[in-house]
């Protein structure tokens, strides 16, 4: 969707009317601090002191939760909660985010409110202590409850119908009564999300995962299988056809996939770069999808407003989160995606062009007819930067660990090693000033350093530049003096693809995500910076100016939306590879070796089909074939 689309989506959803029937859960989160434990009097065993505790609402309650903090008009609430001090909390938490209660009834006797206990150590869950287990609800308040929601049924938009636990309201007599009232309404829409009963609700929508959807269709798969596309689609189709309703079917960080009486389509994925928890992210998706097929838009549009969401409260930590209007409209005004994860994550299904390295992803429609080309600079062209991650790596580790750097335990000194490895993975490519913020959040994250003593990004970078450029300017003195050479620090043929784009009449530019002078120096230093007749760009000191984008607007203003598809761009990271195919234009990702300046590197060509990219090359070197694949005379 455009900014605009998604306003009025936004807008639309918040008159609408939804019902929620299912498992109102409660989650407590205990933060213990053993700094104050005793030894109790009366059992000799050590005390587990909380000092910190947050109750937030779980099961069908997060899906309401969800739907009152995105804005909806009204969220109504029916369920069963126990007569005790966690069904009083649960009611209190929704009539704080507005959330209608009324229709919560109270069974008395064999049934407690559903409670999910979840004791913390540090950032670490201890064994989770569940109440509700043995709940048993009766004739008679299933009887009450399905009165309530039939009395309910024609004033609200849509109906979810939620089923989280074994214990909870779904017994064999209120499934068997529930299918009536959805037989009694066949205009309304009905969307079922349960763990256990996906092929009960005949009438209803669906949403499901991947790993439920497989099973479903006959498959075995354990939670941990990894759930192949085509098992996926062939799964949803088949379900459609036994069902005769849509089914949205979520595949976490790849997307979801929706069918309905159109087909099967794929809804992407987003790029998460910080840290996520996906714990009730399912639920999420469903409020996003479900009210914004309330407010009569389609499964399509539905689906991508439910990754929205997801794609919000996914970065709440130690918390089932929510998504407000707001941060739902900031993720999805300029949303990075994740394309053909399968196609990225096994490089055994590449296919190659014409018995060359040159791997296609998205095959040309027509011949290109290219006018403007963006390089990135670092790892495409150049590699005198080569090795910057081994210097980002233990400059990150000494800030995030601070005055522990030298005596940490090696269980703590490895646990912030694989989390900045990981870090500097997913950021590779990005500016260097938003991977310096993102360390920050790193820093209070572990929170091993005070926080009068953590820098601001800016200060950073200055450490981690400083230490980079004794590198580089090592190198550039060893050019100076002849001892090494351009061929020494450029990819595989990369300064005679320029020449001969340069030469063909191709305007091209220069974009990188380090400071804008020492890229502008570095270009001098290797010979080529004469060739960028569109200009050399680099990051400007500002967090909120990324270099690469304001480039990639700036070519793509200047030839007009039109002749978008006369750009074509060449980068080893995501950012240019992404921008570039948002504004419709062509990508290569390179996929480079920089020790040895030629040769895959899998992990980047990885990275670049996730970013968008049409073409997959290594470097250079097959420069011919490259040329004719993008109708450049030579």
């Amino acid at each position: 969707m455009k900014k605009e689309q998604l306003e009025k989506v936004l807008k639309d959803i918040s008159n609408v009317k939804i019902a929620v029937v299912g498992d109102f859960c409660l989650d407590a989160y205990w933060f213990i601090d053993e700094s104050k434990s005793e030894i109790s009097i009366e059992t000799g065993q050590k005390t587990r002191p909380v000092k910190q505790q947050r109750y937030s609402l779980g099961g069908a309650g997060n899906v309401t939760n969800n739907l009152a903090a995105m804005g909806i008009k009204d969220v109504w609430a029916y369920g069963v909660i126990g007569n005790d001090p966690y069904g009083n909390e649960m009611v209190k938490i929704m009539r704080e985010a507005g959330i209608n209660p009324d229709n919560l009834l109270i069974q008395e006797e064999d049934w407690s409110t559903h409670v999910y206990t979840k004791p913390y150590v540090g950032d670490f869950e201890e064994g989770r202590i569940d109440f509700g287990n043995f709940n048993q609800l009766s004739v008679n308040t299933a009887d009450q409850l399905i009165q309530k929601l039939k009395r309910d049924v024609a004033e609200v938009d849509v109906v979810i119908i939620n089923q989280q636990v074994l214990s909870g309201i779904h017994t064999e007599y209120f499934k068997a009564e529930l299918v009536k009232v959805i037989q009694l309404f066949p205009e309304k829409i009905f969307i079922t999300d349960s763990r256990n009963y996906n092929d009960f609700y005949d009438g209803s929508y669906r949403k499901m995962n991947d790993t439920e959807a497989a099973r479903l269709f006959g498959l075995e798969k354990d939670v941990t299988d990894v759930v192949l596309h085509s098992e996926v689609k062939n799964a949803a189709l088949a379900l459609f056809e036994q069902f005769g309703k849509p089914l949205f079917i979520t595949r976490g960080e790849r997307g979801s996939i929706i069918v309905d009486a159109n087909g099967v389509k794929d809804i992407y994925g987003l790029m998460i770069i910080s840290k996520v928890d996906t714990v009730g992210a399912g639920d999420s998706y469903l409020a996003g999808a479900a009210s914004t097929l309330a407010a009569g838009y389609s499964m399509e549009e539905a689906a991508e407003m439910g990754s929205y969401v997801a794609g919000v409260t996914v970065q709440k930590l130690f918390q089932t989160g929510t998504a407000s209007a707001e941060e739902i409209l900031q993720i999805g005004t300029d949303p990075d995606f994740i394309y053909t994860p399968e196609l990225a994550e096994d490089i055994r299904h590449a296919a190659y062009w014409n018995d060359s390295e040159i791997e296609i992803i998205n095959e040309f429609a027509k011949a290109p007819q290219i006018s403007h080309a963006i390089f990135d600079h670092d790892g495409t062209i150049s590699t005198l930067r080569e090795g910057w991650e081994y210097i980002m790596q233990p400059m990150m580790m000494k800030a995030i660990l601070g005055e522990h750097f030298h005596v940490a335990d090696e269980a703590l000194y490895h646990k912030v090693h694989t989390r900045v490895v990981e870090f500097i993975d997913k950021t590779t490519g990005i500016q260097t000033l938003v991977q310096m913020k993102g360390l920050v959040d790193l820093v209070k994250e572990f929170g091993l350093v005070d926080e009068e003593k953590i820098l601001d990004e800016f200060g950073y970078k200055e450490i981690y530049n400083n230490e980079l450029l004794k590198m580089v300017r090592e190198r550039e003195a060893k050019l100076e003096r002849k001892e090494l050479a351009l061929e020494d620090f450029t990819l595989k043929n990369a300064v005679k693809l320029l020449e001969t784009l340069f030469e063909a009449g191709v305007t091209l530019y220069l974009a990188s995500g380090t400071d804008e002078e020492d890229v502008k120096n570095e270009a001098r230093i290797l010979g080529y910076d004469h060739l960028f007749k569109g200009g050399i760009y680099g990051a400007v000191g500002d967090v909120t100016k990324e270099a690469k984008k304001m480039v990639l607007d700036r070519i793509l203003n200047d030839i007009g939306d039109s002749n978008n598809a006369q750009v074509i761009a060449f980068g080893d990271g995501p950012v240019e590879i992404r921008e570039t195919r948002k504004r419709g234009g062509s990508t290569v990702g390179i996929a480079s070796n920089e020790v040895k300046r030629y040769s895959l590197n899998e992990s980047k060509r990885t990275r670049l089909i996730k970013a968008g990219a049409d073409v997959i090359i290594p470097d250079f070197s097959q420069l011919p074939k490259l040329l004719e694949l993008l109708n450049i005379k030579a």
